[in-house]
């Protein structure tokens, strides 16, 4: 039987869902997936693979794999925090499907679990991805990794007890009820109420890579965290609330702005986007995504970016 475009085509969603996870990068895992097809395309010329799933599934996670080995040494000279990129999408349903719309339908791909996914090991991020998310056995993980089965074990087990610290996942109207309580606090710029809206253990991430301004460290804990962003609406003023749109970042209620225009570098903005996680129905993190690299999952019409 010929292996079609077809074929592919009905394995790409899958194939997304896994590279997006193995690398946390948008770019990274359309151009992984992109790559297999045209490497399935020289191997059927000589043999088609006889289980088209697993050979694809194989190749894509490899790709990805040096991927990681790439983006561990962009990190050795990042500046601030990093984070993955962000999968941006309308509020509802879209007149524009997307297939990152797929990549981003299940709690495993929650801002939350991707920051975790970061602290692992690229041998430990592929064996728990491929194995305790996508069912893959440990053998074929292992024949992924170059390593037995009993190794690919090992990894998938220790990733699996850093990933116990991932939020869990936040039903979606608790998420966006926690959002919007915060957000009208913010409104009001009454540090209190701010606070009450923030659980205990609460962190702002920033990811700008020196581009322009946010919190370049991990900034922890209700008070700080209320004063640091009442402290940016006094620096910029109200253009800032004016400019935020509500949209999907990673499934859930987030933030979007093309930026604002203070009148000097000092006071203007560029394109960012603003992500949640939701513990006990309190905000327990915002990611400011700030780097243009880490915003090619926005795919908004009004971004600038389109």
């Amino acid at each position: 039987m010929t292996i079609t475009v077809e074929d592919f085509e009905a394995e790409r969603p899958r194939l997304l869902r896994i590279a997006y996870r193995l690398t946390g990068s948008v770019v990274d895992a359309e151009d992984a997936v992109q790559e297999a097809w045209i490497r399935l395309d020289t191997a059927k010329a000589k043999e088609e693979p006889s289980n088209l799933q697993a050979w694809l599934t194989r190749v894509v996670s490899r790709l990805c794999l040096d991927r990681l080995g790439s983006a561990a040494k962009r990190r050795e000279t990042y500046v601030g925090q990093w984070l993955p990129e962000p999968i941006v999408r309308p509020l509802g349903a879209s007149a524009e499907p997307d297939p990152l719309d797929v990549v981003v339908q299940d709690e495993d791909a929650r801002l939350g679990a991707l920051v975790v996914l970061d602290t692992l090991t690229p041998p430990q991020r592929v064996a728990f991805v491929l194995h305790d998310v996508f069912s893959v056995p440990f053998d074929e993980v292992g024949e992924t990794l170059g390593i037995g089965a009993d190794a690919a074990r090992q990894h998938a087990s220790r990733a699996r007890r850093a990933m116990a610290d991932a939020p869990d996942p936040t039903p979606d109207p608790e998420h966006e009820e926690a959002v919007q309580r915060f957000l009208a606090a913010m409104a009001t710029g009454d540090l209190d109420a701010i606070v009450a809206t923030l659980h205990p253990d609460v962190v702002v991430i920033g990811d700008a890579n020196g581009t322009t301004g946010t919190a370049v460290n991990i900034i922890r804990g209700p008070d700080k965290f209320a004063r640091f962003y009442l402290g940016l609406f006094a620096r910029y003023g109200d253009t800032v609330l004016q400019s935020l749109e509500p949209v999907m970042v990673n499934g859930q209620l987030g933030l979007w702005t093309g930026g604002w225009d203070g009148g000097d570098a000092r006071t203007s903005s560029p394109e960012r986007v603003g992500g949640f996680t939701v513990r006990d129905g309190l905000v327990a993190a915002t990611y400011d995504f700030v780097n243009p690299e880490k915003l090619g999952g926005v795919r908004l019409e009004s971004s600038p970016a389109r």
